[in-house]
């Protein structure tokens, strides 16, 4: 019981710490007089993501290589399939054209590279597929063109400085945020990795499903609580625009980093939750040419929906 209780406790404290880092960042970055833009760009931007980070590592270096891969998968189709589906359920969603002819189909190659890079078995026909250190440097490279594109943009893109800090806090009060952060998220991806497999023991199921099914929608609460509320408002654009940044930053990001510290063996399996990303990146793509031009209308959101849990049921049956 204390296992599971301790498990939900550690989400919470990944959510609260990436929180209370970013914040403590935010602030920070203000004292050294950095602009809005960048602190918008980079802390903030990626702020929703830092529990899918935190956790991956972690999983990564402690050798639970199947949860830090079945995170990232199970985030991306969470995010567009449940996040997405709820919020343009609360609000039709509009996706600008940019979005549609370039974030989407970098989030689709993602996650095709993502499906190229692990089947080593299958294409050059060796004896175990992973994601190896080369892999996990080429997805960083392709994670440094991305922030090139971000910065390249950032002028014509409003509203990345709403969720900064209005009032800055003193200097001590502002580390000691960070540090507070810091040490939520250490605790809080121990706590949920651990529990996480404790689960899975429990259950009589792999550690990849709990990977894709709890941890990945424990993990997306940020971006579910930011997209929501931005549908909520009416402002599509930021909806949207944290979702697919999140799916990008997921795998060019995390896989990367993740495979950098450890290797991460791709099971057989494991090409059915890719298949289920890039299909939902296609899904996602196809809204702005069916309905309404380039809106995610509330029909959509609800196909979205029912999507993710038949998907979630046919894993489930699985294992």
């Amino acid at each position: 019981m204390w296992t599971y209780l301790a498990m939900i406790i550690g989400f919470a404290g990944v959510i609260k710490g990436a929180d209370l880092l970013v914040s403590g960042a935010s602030q920070l970055a203000r004292r050294l007089h950095v602009s809005d833009l960048v602190i918008g760009l980079t802390v903030v931007s990626f702020g929703t993501s830092l529990p899918e980070l935190s956790v991956g590592i972690f999983a990564a270096a402690t050798g639970k290589t199947e949860i830090a891969v079945s995170n990232v998968l199970g985030s991306n189709i969470c995010n567009i399939l449940l996040i997405l589906g709820i919020s343009s359920v609360i609000f039709p969603l509009s996706i600008t054209r940019g979005t549609v002819w370039k974030e989407i189909p970098l989030s689709l190659l993602a996650a095709i590279l993502v499906a190229v890079m692990a089947n080593d078995r299958l294409i050059d026909q060796c004896q175990f597929s992973a994601l190896t250190r080369i892999d996990g440097l080429v997805l960083m490279a392709f994670f440094i063109v991305f922030i090139s594109y971000v910065f390249a943009m950032a002028q014509n893109v409003k509203g990345l400085d709403q969720h900064l800090p209005e009032k800055p806090h003193s200097l001590p009060k502002t580390v000691l945020m960070m540090i507070a952060g810091l040490i939520c998220l250490v605790i809080g991806s121990d706590w949920a990795v651990k529990g996480a497999i404790h689960l899975a023991g429990a259950l009589g199921v792999s550690e990849s499903l709990i990977g894709l099914t709890v941890v990945a929608v424990g993990t997306s609460l940020p971006e579910l609580a930011t997209s929501a509320v931005a549908a909520y408002r009416k402002n599509a654009e930021i909806a949207v625009g944290n979702v697919v940044g999140s799916n990008i930053f997921n795998i060019f990001f995390i896989l990367g980093i993740s495979s950098i510290i450890r290797p991460l063996p791709f099971q057989s399996r494991d090409n059915v939750d890719v298949g289920a990303t890039i299909v939902a990146s296609v899904l996602l793509s196809s809204c702005a040419f069916t309905g309404k031009r380039r809106v995610i209308d509330r029909w959509e959101g609800a196909v979205f929906l029912t999507l993710y849990v038949t998907y979630i049921l046919i894993r489930i049956r699985g294992g």
